[in-house]
């Protein structure tokens, strides 16, 4: 005997359903838009970013660029940028011997994933000799404090520049990169 209204009549049953529709759509939605990732050698995000440079490119470089290019400019977000020095001495990237640009950009997402914060956070925010905590947008803690000359200390890295902005981003450019001890061994350079 079928009874008619049946899932309508148990909520969790019907909760389920709809859930399960509405992550149905959104696989299918984010599939058809895989297609719209550049292929191949081109540096599309480049080329957008070298009309809208912070602080006019000097001390974010242009893997800093790549990575505040990276996060949407309409959201207030807070990253903690590595110098180009950061990324050269850390991370092995440099302008020569780049040979797969795949893996540069991977490096650099999961750098974005651990620096990058959903939230704006000004150096002014922080009191020197207090010790503030968020989860990065990959849930890696950042601990944020600051030291007498009003530089931002995160992770024990200190910042070089601070507060600089690109509409809602908040970018610090740190002395270092903020990562955690697993990538931290999959990215070392060869001649540690």
């Amino acid at each position: 005997m079928k009874r008619r209204g049946h899932f309508t009549k148990d909520p969790i049953k019907f909760l389920c359903i709809v859930v399960s529709i509405a992550c149905t759509f959104v696989l299918c939605f984010s599939v058809l838009k895989l297609n719209e990732i550049p292929q191949g050698n081109e540096n599309v995000i480049g080329l957008k970013l070298k009309k809208n440079l912070i602080d006019g490119g000097r001390g974010v470089g242009k893997f800093g660029e790549i990575v505040i290019g990276m996060l949407p400019q309409d959201l207030g977000f807070t990253l903690f940028l590595p110098s180009e020095k950061a990324f050269e001495r850390d991370l092995g990237l440099g302008e020569k011997g780049n040979e797969n640009e795949n893996d540069t950009y991977a490096i650099l997402t999961r750098v974005l994933g651990f620096s990058a914060v959903p939230r704006r956070i000004y150096a002014d925010d922080v009191q020197v000799g207090k010790e503030i905590d968020y989860d990065s947008i990959s849930g890696y803690t950042v601990y944020i404090s600051k030291d007498s000359d009003g530089l931002l200390i995160v992770n024990r890295i200190a910042s070089e520049m601070v507060d600089l902005r690109r509409g809602k981003i908040v970018v610090h450019v740190m002395d270092g990169v903020i990562m955690d001890p697993e990538f931290e061994q999959s990215v070392r350079p060869d001649d540690d």
